[in-house]
Parts: structure tokens; sequence; C-alpha cells
């Protein structure tokens, strides 16, 4: 630890005094990596790693949806952290406690490897999203189709007030349109809703762990493949081949996922770009390159199937 850091870790323990499983603990080792507001670090207790989030009072009852949703992933053979404790620090801070899942995320750990190994591992990935979306959604939760077009309007709508336009755009608009009856009668089930490499642990044996499920939705299980276009496939194409076909129980896609792929990963394009800007906008000019890798990969949408994919 640098001397910074170990100043931090002398803050943490004079303000998590109260949180009664840090008793006894060891090192306390601040985590930097994300985009989460939560402040993360991994304790060492008794020879074994957990994963403690810190974060505003108020979050709290979103705090405790996410809980459930791991305790639910966990009872049903998810690779997935434990929870162990959700609680309060004092009047303004609340904390959650897992267990810390070992290994490198997938950015890290796959390109040392095999093009084979990266597909074998993938099919694990493919296999193990299956399992995530195995959960339908409450009978109170609206059609899937009537969210999602909703959302994606709100997105356009932000996107064509900005000053920011990427190549194409009107033509993929006009494709959107044009396919959006897509969405209807798909499935409303469990999404993760963030599945991509930088949120899952491999070690030795392949895929460790999911991670970071504060973004769990409901609704079309498709749509959670529109990650792998835009952040697996620079990082391994045969991962992302993989994870597709693990899926699908080792064989190739139908024409009804790959409508459903470029409709969603068209959607995305919008929200994007105005996500961005809202919440990291020094990273726009790199959200706009991953974009035009997107629309070439479909030849702007004139090919539902990516050309990355390989049968």
């Amino acid at each position: 630890m640098t001397c910074a850091d170990r100043s931090d870790s002398v803050s943490i323990m004079v303000d998590l005094h109260r949180v009664s499983f840090l008793a006894g603990c060891g090192d306390i080792t601040p985590i930097h990596a994300g985009f989460s507001s939560d402040k993360k670090y991994i304790v060492k207790k008794n020879e074994t790693s957990y994963l403690l989030r810190t974060f505003a009072q108020s979050n709290l009852d979103e705090k405790r949806r996410e809980f459930d949703v791991l305790r639910l992933m966990f009872d049903n053979d998810v690779k997935c952290s434990r929870p162990i404790e959700l609680g309060l620090v004092d009047a303004d801070t609340a904390y959650m406690l897992l267990t810390f899942i070992e290994g490198l995320d997938g950015e890290h750990a796959m390109p040392p490897l095999s093009s084979q190994r990266q597909y074998e591992i993938g099919i694990q990935a493919g296999e193990e999203l299956k399992k995530i979306n195995a959960f339908p959604a409450p009978d109170n939760v609206e059609p899937w189709n009537v969210r999602k077009q909703a959302k994606h309007m709100r997105y356009l709508n932000q996107y064509l007030e900005g000053d920011e336009r990427f190549h194409g755009d009107e033509k993929i608009i006009k494709f959107i349109d044009a396919n959006l009856s897509v969405m209807k009668n798909r499935p409303n089930l469990f999404q993760h809703d963030d599945y991509h490499l930088r949120n899952l642990v491999f070690n030795d044996d392949g895929l460790a762990g999911v991670i970071d499920f504060g973004r769990n939705d409901w609704g079309d299980p498709f749509h959670e493949f529109l990650k792998v276009g835009q952040f697996n496939t620079p990082i391994s194409i045969p991962f992302s081949v993989g994870q597709i076909k693990g899926y699908f129980d080792g064989n190739d896609p139908d024409e009804i996922f790959w409508s459903s792929y470029s409709l969603y990963a068209a959607m995305s394009l919008f929200s994007f770009v105005v996500w961005t800007k809202q919440v990291c906008p020094d990273q726009l000019g790199n959200t706009l390159q991953i974009i035009n890798r997107v629309v070439l990969d479909h030849n702007y949408f004139n090919a539902i199937r990516p050309s990355w994919y390989v049968c």
C-alpha cells in the first residue's frame, strides 16, 4: 500500500467502527475501479477476503433489493458473491458485506489465453447467464416492450436535443422504428443488465463469478447480449462467440435472436451517448469510437448478425 492508501485505511477503521463484523479484521484495502458511487474495500478476516461497500443511507432500499437479488442468485447456484450483512454505519452511511470473488476480470484474464480456451470460457459465461435469466418478472411489472420503447424514446429525445452526433444516426433511427415489433411478446425475465467481461471474474478453472448486479432489471434476456458487441469483442471474439453459443446449449442462435440483438444494439447507441455525457463526459470520444465500430459491424444495420460472429 502507498502512504495515501494507509491513511485511507486508518480513516476507514474510524468511520466503520460500528460495523460489528470488522472487529478483529486485518487489512482494509480501498478499490478504486469502476463507475459506481459506492466506496468499495477488500476486507481480510481470518484469512478470508470480503467485499465491503459503503453508500449513502438514502440508497438503502435500493441496495436491499440488490442484496436480496444476490441471495436469490447464490441460493440457485449462480456463481456470485454470497451476501452476508446489510446495515447502517451511522445516520448517513450504510454498508453491504459480501464474500469476495478471487481472480482477474475478463479484460485482464482473456488476452494471455489461447483462442480455444477463450472460447471454452465463453461457453461457461453463456451457461451462467442462462441461469441468471431463469426467473420471471413479478406480475405487476409492465410488459418488456412497453417499458423498453418508452425508455428508448426518452434517450433518443435527449440525444437529438444534444450537440453530439454519430455518423449514420438517421438511418439507424429508421431501422429501429421499422423493427420495434420484434420486442412484442418477448419474455419478461430477470436481467443482470451489465453482463460483460469487466463484470466477470476468472481464475485457473475458468469463470469464478459474476459481479455488479446493481443494475438488474426485468425484460428480454436477449437484451443482455448487447454488451458483447460493445465491450467484449475488442478483448476476445472467441469468448464472445462462445458466450452466445453457451447460452444456446452449444448451438448457433436463430433469426429471432439476431433480430432482437441488432434492435437492442441499435437502441443502445443513443442511450450510450446520453449516459456518457451525463456520467463521464471525458470518455465521450471513446464512446463514439465504440459506436462507430458497432455500426460498422452491422453495416449500418443492413445486417442483423454482426460481422465478428463466425459460426
